[in-house]
């Protein structure tokens, strides 16, 4: 394929997708995703936004350290303290470091964010980007809110910003305002009107507010756009961003009108859809396309009895070109460390000596529980037991009682910042004792805003997963627990809610 035919995937999971309401992940998490992004194999990662805060500044220096095969993109303003702190960032990267910096373009932005004139914003742009290129020729421009700018003063600043030295334009449906056949005619028009947009790359980047990043990233494409902008399970800010596994399965699946290659290894989506949703506790609805529990499940009678004979009446993918095994019953209580850590690579987590270990003394005990093991106990082991912050609070011990004679009492001992306490506290329910115990003996006074329970797999032997949501002045705060005792697994969410508040605020003293 030539270059003109290539699509280049620009994955940004570890910066829009972060926005996500919940999605905030330390430094070790976020260099766990950057690895399966590698094994992924996108082309760009945007690893974050340097300037944001110490602990986005230390993950994309350790990215950009780290990660030998895409380059690494890091965010920033259009003014030079953003520009020369992500280069500091992104400078051990060396050519595979890219600065991306943006400023707004349309006039509802203009008016009332920048309070800018035209020509100011264009100032502006223009010396980002001749700033950025100072570091690097790798530079790429974003004219946030692209969809809702004037066409004519867009194409001015595009000009402009590739003189001045980009080499990639990005052209945002920052709202998810556009329609496919809207954003495939920006696209055109600028191809007909930017004298020197064939020294530059354009790029794309929809929002789903209105459900149609995905087909507005393909009408794009079609239009000329040669890189989407994207992420892993489409998260990010409001309704999500363009979903990366769907765009590269439709242009792989739709080869016949969508012409183009990548280079995604598409075989590597199910464990980064997997990881990702370990890591941030964001589950993907079951009817998501591609990366969703019901995407390859099929019940209507009808349907079935197409599969059986011949599955391509039903199925326009198979489950493997997507990296999902067609039996996932793995493991079992004799299965032994081998086994144990190959199952574990299949699946995306590369862990070294001391988490193996806590991971597979925490399988062994669930195996003596249970019948069987399947992947998503293995994922939820590794959640809870290696991908955890800090623990400034640990759950000890806990015993629940209740039941429709007595009131429910839970009591629960805990090592609190190094000192071991227990409490004993009645409450409404099991689960509602055993949050009333956590906050008495850590004194959290943080809002609940949400508390939800589901099983991990099939049969009554299932580990509970639960999940609670803590609100803090700064943001919302995801704590996940599995255990086959729902209570336990209750207990063991609001724990880690609070451990992430704690890591946050220790990480905003400096403590990184």
């Amino acid at each position: 394929m030539s270059q003109k035919e290539q699509i280049i995937i620009f994955d940004t999971t570890l910066r829009d997708g972060e926005q996500s309401p919940g999605a905030s992940m330390n430094i070790e998490e976020k260099v766990r995703i950057a690895h399966q992004l590698e094994r992924l194999n996108v082309d760009v990662m945007e690893a974050g936004f340097p300037i944001a805060s110490d602990g986005d500044f230390e993950a994309v220096k350790k990215i950009a350290q780290t990660i030998k095969g895409p380059q690494i993109a890091g965010l920033s303003r259009a003014n030079n303290m953003d520009i020369d702190r992500a280069w500091e960032a992104l400078q051990f990267a060396g050519e595979r470091g890219r600065i991306h910096t943006f400023i707004a373009t349309s006039d509802i932005h203009m008016e009332h964010k920048l309070k800018m004139s035209e020509q100011q914003v264009l100032d502006t742009a223009v010396a980002a980007v001749q700033r950025a290129a100072g570091y690097t020729p790798n530079v790429e421009f974003s004219a946030e809110d692209a969809a809702r700018t004037r066409l004519p003063f867009l194409a001015q600043v595009i000009e402009a910003a590739i003189e001045a030295g980009a080499s990639t334009v990005n052209i945002p449906d920052t709202v998810g305002y556009t329609i496919p056949s809207e954003y495939f005619d920006i696209i055109s028009y600028l191809k007909a009107n930017v004298s020197n947009i064939d020294k530059a790359i354009i790029s794309v980047h929809c929002h789903n507010d209105l459900g149609l990043s995905v087909a507005n990233s393909l009408a794009a494409v079609q239009a000329g756009a040669r890189q989407v902008e994207c992420t892993i399970n489409g998260i990010g800010e409001r309704a999500g961003n363009c979903s990366l596994e769907e765009v590269v399965m439709a242009l792989r699946t739709r080869h016949d009108i969508l012409p183009f290659t990548h280079n995604v290894k598409t075989e590597q989506i199910t464990p980064s859809s997997k990881l990702l949703t370990t890591i941030t506790g964001i589950q993907v609805q079951q009817n998501k396309a591609i990366v969703g529990a019901n995407a390859f499940a099929h019940e209507a009678g009808i349907h079935q009895h197409g599969m059986l004979m011949n599955k391509d009446t039903y199925e326009i993918m198979t489950p493997e070109s997507v990296g999902l095994n067609a039996s996932k019953l793995v493991l079992g209580k004799h299965s032994g460390r081998h086994a144990f850590i190959d199952r574990l690579k299949e699946l995306g987590y590369d862990l070294n000596k001391e988490e193996i270990q806590k991971a597979f003394v925490r399988f062994k005990s669930l195996a003596d529980m249970k019948k069987e093991i399947f992947d998503e106990d293995l994922d939820a082991i590794v959640a809870d037991e290696v991908l955890r912050v800090t623990e400034t609070y640990k759950l000890l011990q806990m015993n629940v009682s209740s039941g429709s004679f007595a009131s429910p009492t839970a009591t629960v001992e805990m090592e609190v910042e190094g000192e071991v306490k227990k409490t004993a506290v009645m409450g409404d329910g099991p689960v509602d004792a055993t949050f009333k115990a956590i906050k008495e003996l850590t004194g959290a006074t943080y809002p609940l805003l949400n508390f939800s329970v589901g099983a991990i797999t099939g049969g009554t032997d299932a580990q509970g997963e639960t999940s609670v949501r803590l609100k803090t002045e700064e943001r919302e705060v995801l704590g996940q627990g599995a255990h086959p005792d729902i209570i336990v697994a209750s207990a063991k969410a609001y724990i880690n809610a609070l451990n992430k508040i704690a890591s946050f605020a220790q990480r905003m003293q400096g403590d990184i």
